[in-house]
């Protein structure tokens, strides 16, 4: 894939952006936080690391040092954060922060509204902001990393004249890019050669399996929660769509080890070349692509989320952002960092490797960009019609709880230790007990 910004227009931005932070974060003058140490406890991961390489020029516009004191993926951070809570340790000051996991850390984070201006904040797309904002703090801004999934397949599965007529005489409907989940079931199964290469792939583990398992209940025309937050999915949308990932494991058409997989698996997965059809996030787009780093680059098409049965199309969607701790010391250093890597520079450089964007004005530059680059512009098609019907997580603080609860059933039922309907009915229950003992109903 190309970029959109050449090594030249790299360093003009990276120019334009500490002359931008000065002016818009309301610095007096170069080196305000002289002396200044800011402690982040940051997402780890190929996709979010070009970001970080800009800090320097935050430091060198401020004369702060920003030290990262801790670097993991979401799932680990959210467990270190509440061990923090817990031990009263939260004097660290900037944290990357998900709109999935939000809402459990109401006494972690500041309100960034009394440190960010209110023009600055206008400039987001407002939904996102609205998400990030509880009982009318903000508590993150985000970056430009919009999650919803879209579906990548390698091209050349549906290219070769024998393997689609054997497709249709096994089937009886044309072999062609899959527009239902029944129909991505069907062809993982034809494609897989194990151990060689897999139909298909998913998340196994945490959040990860829950949210896939959420969007497909959606899908099936089902609701994961009630209005009251009792659980939901013990139901015969909920069976089919546990179902969907028991059939394909049972078939061999995933790998073996899916049930351990979290993102990161997924991503170098596809990337090796040894699966065919991959749901994933946008920001995998520019990694796929790149023949240094993708063997299937040049050979990866885009398509829209599938629909379930029902005729919905899946659409679990969130977005990472960065918050600034109550407990910090610095807390306008800590804001004026936070605002710096989600700046309209900054969501460009991101955007352009694929992630989808925060701010409205580089939705419209990314938009732009793409009329020149087919495939960016694939990306962006297949993700603006999958976003248009994208759905968040259920609000409620006990999210994540509730998905500690409801994962290993999941997982019991994909490896066969328990049936479908039994495998649920513990969930639920684990669930019910749950909401019940944190007085929800």
């Amino acid at each position: 894939m190309k970029t959109f910004l050449s090594g030249a227009s790299c360093a003009v931005l990276a120019t334009a952006a500490v002359t931008t932070i000065v002016a818009v974060t309301g610095i007096a003058q170069a080196g305000e936080f002289d002396g200044i140490t800011i402690e982040a406890k940051l997402i780890g991961g190929q996709q979010y690391e070009a970001l970080y390489a800009r800090i320097p020029e935050w430091e060198a516009a401020t004369g702060a040092k920003v030290d990262i004191i801790s670097k993991k993926n979401h799932f680990e951070l959210d467990k270190e954060f509440k061990s923090d809570i817990a031990a009263r340790t939260t004097d660290w000051c900037v944290g990357s922060n998900h709109s999935s996991f939000a809402s459990q850390y109401a006494s972690l984070y500041t309100d960034l509204n009394g440190f960010i201006g209110k023009d600055v904040v206008d400039e987001f797309v407002q939904a996102n902001i609205k998400a990030a904002t509880f009982d009318g703090k903000l508590v993150m801004l985000p970056r430009a990393q919009f999650d919803v999934s879209a579906l990548y397949y390698q091209k050349d599965l549906y290219e070769d004249a024998a393997r689609a007529k054997a497709f249709e005489v096994k089937y009886g409907y044309p072999l062609a890019v899959p527009e239902t989940w029944a129909q991505v079931k069907d062809q993982a199964i034809f494609f897989a050669d194990p151990p060689n290469f897999y139909g298909t792939q998913y998340a196994g583990k945490d959040e990860a399996i829950v949210g896939r398992y959420y969007e497909m209940v959606v899908a099936e025309g089902g609701q994961l929660f009630n209005d009251d937050f009792s659980p939901a999915f013990n139901s015969d949308a909920g069976k089919r769509a546990l179902q969907w990932f028991v059939d394909l494991y049972d078939a061999r058409a995933v790998p073996a080890g899916t049930t351990n997989y979290l993102w990161d698996d997924l991503g170098n997965g596809f990337a090796s070349g040894t699966i065919g059809l991959n749901l994933d996030w946008p920001g995998w787009a520019g990694f796929f692509n790149d023949p240094t780093a993708s063997k299937v680059a040049g050979n990866v098409g885009v398509a829209p989320a599938p629909k379930g049965s029902a005729g919905i199309r899946t659409g679990w969607s969130g977005f990472h952002g960065f918050s600034v701790t109550e407990d910090c010391a610095h807390k306008e250093a800590a804001a004026s960092l936070v605002e710096f890597l989600t700046n309209e520079n900054s969501q460009k450089l991101e955007s352009s490797a694929g992630p989808l964007p925060s701010r409205t004005a580089v939705w419209d530059y990314i938009s732009e960009q793409a009329k020149d680059d087919p495939y960016r512009a694939e990306v962006l098609a297949a993700f603006k019609e999958t976003a248009a019907t994208a759905f968040a997580v259920p609000p409620t603080s006990l999210w994540i709880e509730a998905t500690n609860l409801i994962y290993p059933e999941l997982q019991a039922a994909i490896l066969g230790d328990k049936t479908v309907d039994e495998a649920l009915a513990d969930a639920a229950e684990a669930v019910d007990d749950l909401m019940q003992e944190e007085g929800v109903y």
